[in-house]
Formats: structure tokens, sequence, C-alpha cells
């Protein structure tokens, strides 16, 4: 009844912030007005400025800021125990997240569409500008990167998924075109998509696309990152031509088919997790710890303080999400009042996406472990249940959590030897398949669907955050006059060459760089964060509207990670890996920049 208790208090008060605080940031304090022109009305091009239904903007939105971020940081979190993940996820996106999309999202809106970054420089001033397009920059080229491999590693791991995800894109592009040029309805279309993807799963769990048997690669430890440098190559030369196509084309009916598929399967996770729980099978409390001792972790495991709070960070809050709010969805919303639900209401529902994910990786875990082995004939894997090596029967509770999380130093290894992607985006993947089986649905296909689930919302981010990436080159081209910059394709090439390179390069071999780049990209992501709220905060100064309310979320994004990096930045030193440690230093050099900018700024203001 524990994981049932915690998963319905957790929806409800989601609900209930949505109808009230989300109603009063939106009525009192931004007055939100239906009637006002909006800039996909007055900026019109067809291209990146385009009146579109709230509902297609939801689904755009949603799956942009949803990726794998809530999948992945709740998913490593909760290493350290269930409870303080869950409570960073509900707290922080009610009271921090939310506010953060919902605010960046309306200043744009009241900007010509502009992105943050370009609002900087209205309200705080040109050097701020400057100083906040080169955070966004950084931010990007790691958000790229790290997004990049969680779809390698899981195209890597689990085969099954491949045929599903591809298929997708042809399938987008043809009801793109169905919408748009022949004024098609969209809802059956990208219905009958969603189908076809499903079908590919179960044709994928039968016929996998296994790149390292294609190619001769096997998944030992010294060739299993070979095939996740090839599938990155391979993503980031499809990210070159989905950032320079129009939005109608592609983005907008690919995210619109993502909505369906992630509440589909959501909804299926969420009805597992009753039955499962109505069983006797989930058990929350006790399948995995609330909290972790801290005698019962590694010694080289990072401190829940402050480390917890840039390792949840989509989910609970992220910077990434207002240049999505200001990059690509104020040009596409048609009333300033769809705000509320794109903005406010997207973040509340991507934490409920997390709540789920602590769910599947505790009390999902905890209902059987069971470990993938490639097949000795043909391609793909098979599942065999984990054994109990004193009883020699299943894992499962608590044994079956530590099977796979393995926190405690008596069974070996530590942080750096267990804490690998595969294994933390395997955990919310093989915990959430135990939901479906609890369903009915055979255990090789629900890993199917929660992998090509995982690789679908992992790939809409790396498709947004291209073209954001492309709009934050051509701004910052245009700041520092440099012309060539902010030529389309130009720029297009610059985010994805950068991208690519700290995607291939940032571990000790190639494609191995994950987990280093996990807490770089969270404290980038919650710095960034601080620095939008500071934006946020200097737009209803000067609009003479309260800001107290955003005074304490603000503090929080810019201390806990700032002291999170300084933390990392000593690591770095200490296994010179001075790639990141030059990344890290830059991004923190700039913070300070842009806060001073800011105080100076304040004062004359």
């Amino acid at each position: 009844m524990s994981t049932l208790i915690v998963a319905l208090a957790s929806f409800v008060g989601f609900i209930f912030a949505y109808h009230t605080y989300g109603r009063w940031l939106s009525r009192k304090i931004f007055g939100l007005d239906p009637a006002r022109a909006v800039p996909a009305e007055t900026l019109a091009d067809g291209q990146d400025f385009v009146s579109t239904r709230r509902e297609v903007v939801f689904g755009h939105h949603f799956t942009s800021i949803a990726g794998t971020g809530p999948i992945v940081g709740p998913a490593i979190a909760v290493f350290w125990g269930w409870l303080p993940a869950l409570l960073w996820v509900v707290f922080g996106s009610i009271f921090i997240g939310a506010v953060h999309d919902f605010g960046s999202l309306a200043v744009s809106l009241r900007n010509e569409g502009r992105s943050v970054g370009d609002v900087a420089g209205r309200v705080i001033g040109p050097v701020g500008r400057l100083l906040f397009l080169v955070v966004l920059l950084l931010e990007l080229m790691i958000v790229l990167a790290v997004f990049g491999l969680v779809i390698a590693v899981i195209f890597a791991n689990y085969p099954e998924s491949v045929l599903s995800v591809w298929i997708e894109i042809p399938l987008a592009v043809a009801i793109g075109f169905w919408v748009y040029k022949k004024r098609g309805g969209l809802l059956v279309p990208s219905l009958i998509a969603l189908a076809v993807m499903y079908g590919m799963i179960w044709v994928g769990t039968h016929v996998p696309v296994d790149l390292g048997r294609i190619l001769g690669i096997g998944l030992s430890t010294n060739s299993y990152y070979n095939v996740v440098v090839v599938w990155t190559v391979i993503l980031f030369i499809y990210c070159f031509f989905a950032s320079v196509l129009p939005v109608w084309s592609l983005l907008q009916p690919r995210d619109f088919i993502n909505s369906h598929e992630l509440l589909l399967a959501m909804g299926l996770l969420v009805v597992g997790m009753i039955v499962a729980a109505a069983a006797g099978q989930a058990d929350l409390v006790g399948s995995a710890p609330a909290i972790v001792p801290a005698s019962d972790l590694p010694a080289d495991a990072p401190k829940m303080l402050p480390f917890l709070f840039i390792t949840v960070a989509c989910g609970a809050v992220s910077g990434f999400h207002c240049l999505v709010s200001s990059g690509t969805s104020a040009k596409q919303l048609a009333r300033e009042t769809d705000a509320q639900a794109v903005g406010y209401g997207a973040m509340l529902l991507e934490g409920a996406l997390a709540v789920i994910v602590i769910l599947a990786c505790c009390s999902g875990v905890g209902m059987k472990a069971f470990d993938r082995q490639q097949n000795g004939q043909g391609a793909g894997y098979s599942y065999v249940a984990a054994v109990d090596k004193d009883t020699g029967g299943p894992l499962v509770g608590s044994s079956a959590w530590r099977h796979k999380y393995n926190p405690d130093t008596g069974s070996g290894g530590g942080w750096v030897s267990n804490s690998k992607l595969d294994r933390t985006v395997g955990a919310f993947i093989e915990g959430g398949a135990n939901f479906l089986t609890a369903l009915g649905i055979p255990l090789k296909l629900a890993v199917g669907i929660l992998a090509v689930l995982a690789a679908s919302f992992a790939g809409t981010t790396i498709d947004t955050a291209t073209r954001l990436q492309r709009y934050v080159v051509q701004e910052l081209g245009e700041a520092i006059r440099v012309k060539p910059l902010t030529n389309r394709y130009v720029a297009t090439t610059v985010a994805v060459l950068g991208g690519l390179s700290i995607a291939v390069f940032a571990g000790s071999k190639p494609g191995s760089g994950g987990m280093l780049l996990w807490p770089m990209f969270g404290a980038t992501n919650q710095l960034l964060a601080g620095l939008a709220f500071m934006v946020i905060g200097f737009y209803l100064l000067r609009q003479r509207k309260p800001v107290w309310f955003l005074v304490a979320p603000a503090v929080l994004m810019l201390v806990l990670p700032g002291w999170a990096m300084v933390l990392e930045m000593r690591k770095w030193w200490g296994d010179a890996n001075y790639l990141l440690l030059a990344f890290g230093g830059l991004v923190e050099l700039l913070a300070v920049g842009m806060v001073v900018t800011a105080v100076v700024a304040w004062w004359r203001l």
C-alpha cells in the first residue's frame, strides 16, 4: 500500500497546485490576457513563429522538457534512498520548477518570443545578455552530449527499441505534410502513428537492430563503447537535419506523437503499479530504504547535499526548460492564457513522471530482479531471473534493489564501478517492465515498451536542443558581430559539432563519459535556472510586480549547484580531466559575472 499512497498523494498535490498557485501566477502576477496579440501572430513566418493549438504546443513542450531527464536523474538519486528524491521532486516542481518554466514562457511572450538570454539584455543590460548567451551555449553543449549518449546507450543495450524509434521520423514528416499542407486532421493520424510504433516494438523484440552485431562489434568491456560512439555520430547527423527543417515538418508532429506515447506508457505504468501493489508484489518500503545511511554508502559516493539537487534536475527544476519555453514554445502559443497549461502544467506532469520513475526504480525493481544476456544464436537478448546466491531462489525485495544499485561496500565495487549510465537507465526500464508484467504483458515486450519510451523522449530533447543551440549561436554571432554565425546552417553545424565532441571525448575512452557528464549537466543546468530566475525577477520589477516568491528559488539554484560544481572541479583536478575542469571553471566564472552584473543593474534600478 505504501506505493499507492505515495503515488496518490503526489498526484493530488500536483493537481491542487495547478489550480491554486498556478492560477495565482497566471492571473495576479503576470496578468495573462487571451485577447492580447502573441508573437506567433505578430511575427508569423511559417518557420519558427507558427500559431498552434494549445494541445499541440503542450505536446511539443512537454516531450521537449521531459526527455530522459526525469528518468535518469531520479534513477540515480534513489541511490541515497527514495524519500529525499521524492520530496525534492514534489516540492521542487511545484514551487521552483513550474514557476521557472511558466515565468520564462510569460516573459518571452511579452518580449516578441525572444530567448531568455536575449531578454536578459533588455532587462539587465548588454553585458548580462552576452554572459547569459555564453552560459546558454555551454549548457546546450552539455545537454546535447549527455542526452545523445543516453539514446546511444539505450540503442546499444536494448536493440529491440531501435526500429520503433526511427520509424517515428517518417511518420512524423508525413503527418506534418498532411496537417499543414493538406489541412487534414491531426489526432487520428497521430494515433495511427502511435499504433504503428507499438507494432514496431513487437517486431523489434523478434528482429532487433543490433548495431554491434551488424558491425561485428561485441558488447565486451573493451568494445561496448564503440557501439555507443557509432550510434552517437548517427544521432548527431540526424540532429543537423531536424534542426534546420520547419517546426511543422518534424518537430511538432513528432512531439505530438510522443506526447500520446508518454501518456499511454504512464497510464500503463500507473495501472500496472496499482495492480502489482494490490496483489502485494510492489512494496516501496520493503524494497528500498527511505534514506540510505551514510555508513552504508561507498566511500567514493558523492554526498547527498548538495548533489541530490543537481542529480535530479528535470523532474524538479531544470534551466534547460527556460530555453524550451522561450526558444520554441513562446513562438507557437496562439493565446497568452495557454501559458499556464503549457508552462506550469507541463512541469507538474513531468514531476508526476519523475514520481513514477522513483517508484519503478524502488518498488518496481524490488518485485523481481532479472539480468539481460545476449543470445548465443541470432541477435537480441533474453531476460533471466537473477538468483539469490544464499537461497537459490529469485532475488526480490531489498535484495533485488541492492542487486541493481549495490549501495554498500560489502558487496564489492563502489560508486564509480556501479553507477554506470546503462545501469541507472536500466533500473527504470526493468523496474517499470515489472509493473507492466503485472498486467500480463510479456517481460521482453514490456522492456521494449519502456526502452522506446526513454529513447523517444531523449530524441525529442536533442531535436529541440539542437534547434535552440542554433538560435543561441545566431544570437551570439549577432551580439559579437560575427556574421557567419548568424547563418542557419553554420550555426547548426557549430551546435552539432560542439555537442558531439563532448559526448565522444569527455570520458576516459570515447563514448564512456555519460556519468561524468551528468553532474556537469546538473550543476550547469541548475545554475542556468538560477540565472533565469534573476531575469524573470528583473522583468517583474520593471513591471512593478511582486518578486518575493522568486527569492528563495533563485538563491537555492545559484548556491547549491555552484557548491556542487566546485566539489566536482576538485575531483576532475585529481583525475586530470582537464576538459571538464576547464568547462566547469568557465561556467562558474560566467555565473559569478552574471550575478555581479545583475546586482549592479538592480542597484541602478
